[in-house]
C-alpha cells in the first residue's frame, strides 16, 4: 500500500512539474537573429525586428530583454536621426582617440571593448498591452564598435 501511494505521488509530482514547465514556456519566448555590419563603428536600427518578436510572443504584459553576446558591440536607445547617429559615432571616437591601450598589444581593438562596456550589451524594456513601452523618439540600436562583423542579437520576452 505504501509503495502504491508513493508511486502515485511521484507520478502526480512529475505531472505537476510538466504542467509547470508548459506554463513557464508559455510565459516566455527566446529568439535570436543575426545581422552583418558594414563599418568599424556603426549604429543599426533593430527596433522593427524586436517589435516583431514581441508581437509573435503574444505576451501582453511583461518585459523584453535585448542582448548582444559580444564584448565589442552594444545595445543603445536613441532617436533614429542621421545627424544624431553621426554625433554618437563622433563622440565614441573622441572618447577613445589618442589613448595607448595595453590590450592593443594582444589585439588592436581595446577601444571597441571599452566602448561596448560603456554602452552596455543589453537593455530591458517593459511591455504593456503587447507593445514595448518606449519614448516617442526612442529606437533600439545595435552599436558596432569592431566591424564589419556578423552580430547576434538575443531577444527574450518574459510574462
Amino acid at each position: 500500500m505504501k509503495t502504491e501511494d508513493t508511486s502515485r505521488r511521484k507520478r502526480q509530482g512529475r505531472t505537476n512539474w510538466t504542467r509547470l514547465r508548459i506554463l513557464l514556456n508559455k510565459a516566455k519566448m527566446l529568439k535570436e537573429f543575426t545581422l552583418l555590419t558594414e563599418n568599424r563603428h556603426q549604429l543599426v536600427d533593430i527596433t522593427n525586428k524586436v517589435e516583431k518578436i514581441v508581437k509573435e510572443s503574444k505576451i501582453k504584459d511583461g518585459l523584453v530583454l535585448i542582448f548582444t553576446p559580444h564584448s565589442t558591440a552594444g545595445i543603445l536607445l536613441t532617436e533614429n536621426e542621421s545627424g544624431l547617429k553621426q554625433d554618437f559615432l563622433k563622440i565614441f571616437e573622441k572618447i577613445v582617440s589618442g589613448l595607448d591601450f595595453l590590450h592593443n598589444r594582444i589585439d588592436d581593438n581595446a577601444d571597441s571593448h571599452i566602448l561596448s562596456g560603456l554602452v552596455g550589451q543589453g537593455k530591458t524594456l517593459p511591455i504593456e498591452n503587447g507593445r514595448i513601452i518606449r519614448g516617442t523618439w526612442q529606437q533600439i540600436f545595435l552599436t558596432e564598435f569592431d566591424g564589419p562583423r556578423t552580430r547576434k542579437i538575443i531577444v527574450k520576452v518574459i510574462k
